[in-house]
């Protein structure tokens, strides 16, 4: 048998409190429906939202959400889910290289505001492929965007930016790498040191640019992949007022260590939103386990990004609240308030 397949059944038998529903109604601000949408598609989504207690769902563009191709997004969710779903835009890279860069940016978030988008989403192409006429990386502090970010600030509106991947794609891929399954799994994901800059120079570059736009606010997102070292995030939310984080996509970095990620979690209940970053209904199950449980070793919904079980963190009513809803109500402006408790 290959080890692929060893997939063993817990012979452990403790009590469970499976939930397929949240306490409380929930935004997720990390998420990738498509639109325009078809009526029956929408219908569908809406339904498996009511079914999860998901008030609202942030679209979040990974480039080119600009312009008519925002509006048209816009138009479609404001007629079949009116209320319901946000949009970030994202930035236009083109034109690099114009002296004119920064400012067109700048303007072109604006325009995006005015039409309706909520905040700005960046990309990890941003540090990792985007380059200028010469063949340079483009580096994520680079001093061309800091109009932009300035403009974010101005705007209040957030930036929410996922830098990098987890730090095992790195890694070599060896008995040790905790992402061995994956990157069997999925090869693409694999980062060669000798091409692309090493994972703590991204990182670096992200923090330097949320130490100098204290005026901006930033969502870290998947918790700034530093799940597995919640001292080192808490550390640089402790430095940066203006950072938040999101959950999308690394639960089973939280579900492993429930006593500290709860402690953290309570320090830190006015600075993190919930995200999931896929769109598929069973899976939100496995987050409502672990933020609202005491369970002890139950399962996570995907195996390449976890071969661990999940433990409860049995977070407290009103950390969940923040959670769920409070905080995303807080930094993103004009979603609707409209049916949350108070």
């Amino acid at each position: 048998m290959d080890v692929r397949e060893y997939e063993p059944k817990s012979s452990l038998v403790s009590p469970q409190h499976p939930k397929t529903r949240a306490k409380y109604p929930f935004i997720d601000v990390h998420n990738h429906p498509r639109f325009p949408m078809q009526a029956e598609q929408a219908r569908k989504m809406l339904a498996d939202m009511d079914g999860l207690n998901m008030r609202i769902m942030g679209s979040l563009f990974v480039r080119g959400g600009n312009n008519e191709r925002l509006k048209s997004a816009i138009d479609s969710a404001q007629q079949l889910a009116p209320g319901r779903i946000f949009f970030f835009a994202s930035p236009d890279y083109s034109g690099l290289d114009d002296p004119g860069y920064a400012q067109k940016a700048a303007a072109q978030l604006e325009k995006d505001v005015k039409l309706g988008a909520r905040g700005l989403k960046v990309w990890k192409d941003l540090g990792l492929n985007i380059k200028d006429a010469k063949g340079e990386r483009i580096h994520i502090d680079d001093a061309r965007f800091d109009p932009l970010w300035a403009m974010c600030g101005r705007l209040k509106v957030p930036v929410f930016i996922h830098t990098a991947d987890p730090k095992q794609f790195w890694e070599p891929i060896d008995k040790n790498n905790e992402r061995w399954l994956e990157l069997q799994e999925m090869p693409g994901r694999r980062r060669d040191p000798a091409k692309d800059p090493s994972w703590e120079q991204l990182i670096t570059e992200q923090h330097n640019v949320f130490r100098k736009h204290k005026n901006t606010i930033f969502i870290d997102a998947h918790l700034g992949w530093l799940g597995g070292d919640l001292g080192r995030l808490g550390k640089l939310m402790d430095e940066c007022p203006n950072v938040y984080t999101e959950i999308g996509a690394v639960l089973a970095e939280l579900g492993r260590q429930p006593r500290y990620a709860r402690e953290w979690f309570i320090k830190h209940q006015d600075r993190v939103v919930f995200g999931k970053d896929t769109w598929a209904p069973t899976e939100y199950y496995s987050y409502f386990q672990v933020l609202e449980t005491a369970d002890d070793y139950f399962p996570y919904y995907r195996r390449r990004h976890a071969f661990w079980a999940m433990y409860g963190l049995d977070l407290p009513d009103e950390v969940l609240k923040k959670l769920y809803y409070r905080n995303a109500l807080r930094i993103i402006p004009g979603l609707d308030a409209t049916g949350f408790p108070k």
